[in-house]
């Protein structure tokens, strides 16, 4: 009775272990990209099939009918602060991401709907975003289905779908400039004043200057001894036209670098001074 029991036993434990499943790789591999974009981010999730010999647009993407943008599951994007598509706020969220490929151009959807893996699930009413994109064509084919971002700044980038010779393009984009200057405004009305950040984003931004100069003065007060305070400060001075005193900041800072043995500083307000003769 007990070699019976045995023998059964072995032969569960035979049949569980070939009811294991067996895992190989995904034929359509997902990538997942997280890009800053102003204060937040932005998250692609996407899956990527390759060409493999085949004609994509206008055959295995037909044109004309809605596409998951990838294979596998949906296609999705998650912004963490509000962004615009196409002149429409999008609220922080997850969204999908559709395309209707044609020759020339491409309607690109930003939806509502996370699970749309075929035409015939999609809804149009539950669209947010639908913009038309122009195609611009690639000199040489690109094997696998390619979505990047490109052209970072800090209020916007352009989403790349590329695939084949085929490429179209999404701008997003954030309002970056009212939340940093509200943010500046409470900060200045504390005690630990934020004044060389504060002076970077005026000049980094294309701001008010002599703001920025301000700010870089009280900044150098706070450090006298802040080299890189006095480079840009330079700096700002130089923007406004006033070259003799941009000069003279350049040498302070040039002074107090050599004196904390920082060369990268020296060298830098060298050239600025090459520029100021």
């Amino acid at each position: 009775m007990k070699q019976i029991l045995l023998a059964l036993m072995m032969g569960v434990a035979v049949l569980n272990v070939s009811a294991q499943p067996l895992k190989t790789p995904a034929p359509s591999s997902t990538q997942i990209i997280k890009q800053e974009l102003g204060l937040g981010t932005v998250e692609l999730s996407y899956s990527r099939p390759n060409i493999k010999g085949r004609k994509i647009f206008g055959d295995l993407v037909p044109f004309g009918k809605v596409w998951r943008t990838g294979a596998n599951s949906a296609t999705t994007l998650t912004f963490t602060e509000e962004v615009t598509v196409g002149g429409t706020k999008l609220a922080p969220g997850k969204y999908g991401l559709l395309t209707i490929p044609e020759a020339d151009s491409w309607t690109l959807i930003i939806t509502k709907q996370l699970d749309v893996t075929s035409p015939a699930a999609y809804k149009q009413s539950e669209d947010l975003v639908r913009i038309k994109a122009p195609v611009f064509t690639m000199k040489d084919p690109l094997e696998t289905f390619t979505m990047q971002f490109g052209d970072i700044k800090p209020a916007s980038t352009n989403l790349y779908l590329l695939w084949a010779n085929t490429g179209v393009s999404l701008p997003i984009t954030t309002d970056v400039d009212t939340k940093v200057s509200a943010q500046i405004k409470t900060l200045m009305e504390k005690d630990n004043r934020p004044y060389f950040n504060a002076a970077m984003y005026y000049m980094d931004n294309g701001k008010d200057l002599n703001q920025a100069l301000t700010w870089l003065n009280k900044a150098a007060e706070q450090d006298p001894n802040a080299f890189w305070v006095l480079h840009q400060k330079a700096n700002c001075l130089a923007k406004l036209g006033k070259k003799e005193e941009a000069k003279a900041a350049a040498m302070k800072s040039i002074e107090v670098a050599k004196v904390a043995k920082n060369d990268d500083y020296v060298a830098l307000n060298e050239k600025l001074l090459a520029t100021l003769k």
